[in-house]
């Protein structure tokens, strides 16, 4: 199982982004993260793009979505509006 720190990382908030899943602190989607990535995109190349995203942001979307693979369930802390 992933690092709950990292995990931690992650947040949903109904007032952002229609309550999917972010980057906690900003407003870009996990999945928006997933996709680049699928594409081919690399983690640095996705961290320059988005100023403020750490290397391990973006890891933690990955982690998101490996416990959402297994069926895993795992309750995010609501995020800050902003």
């Amino acid at each position: 199982m992933p690092d709950t720190n990292l995990l931690n990382r992650i947040s949903v908030n109904p007032a952002i982004c229609h309550g999917k899943p972010c980057i906690r602190g900003h407003r870009i989607p996990v999945a928006v993260v997933l996709d680049r990535l699928a594409d081919g995109e690399s983690v640095d190349d996705l961290a320059l793009d988005y100023p403020g995203v750490s290397r391990d942001d973006i890891l933690a979307c990955v982690a998101y979505a490996a416990l959402l693979a297994r069926g895993t369930l795992f309750e995010l802390q609501p995020g800050k509006t902003g």
